[in-house]
């Protein structure tokens, strides 16, 4: 991924999925301008969902809550947070951080 403009890096919006993308191994994968524009600041989030099908429910819930992050259309069920391992749901809480406070 190209260099992350510093007005996403101070952007609520933007800062829990970066951080999301940028720590979880699953989504660090597919953190590329296939799904990225960052200059334009979108997410292709319809590919992403479609690359996630034979993902873990972890991951799929990873990648829910970044999308949601983002923009609360993407809804994400907080319940399955349940999916997640301890680092996992460490990351998702500092991610919700970045978003909310």
């Amino acid at each position: 991924m190209n260099k992350i403009p510093s007005t996403l890096l101070n952007d609520r919006y933007w800062r829990g999925v970066i951080h999301l993308f940028q720590n979880h191994y699953k989504l660090q994968q597919v953190f590329t301008t296939k799904y990225f524009d960052l200059a334009e600041g979108t997410i292709k989030t319809g590919l992403l969902r479609k690359v996630s099908g034979p993902w873990s429910d972890s991951e799929k819930f990873i990648l829910r809550l970044a999308l949601h992050l983002f923009n609360e259309r993407n809804k994400v069920d907080l319940s399955d947070m349940d999916y997640l391992d301890s680092s996992n749901k460490k990351l998702a809480i500092e991610a919700i951080k970045l978003r909310y406070m």
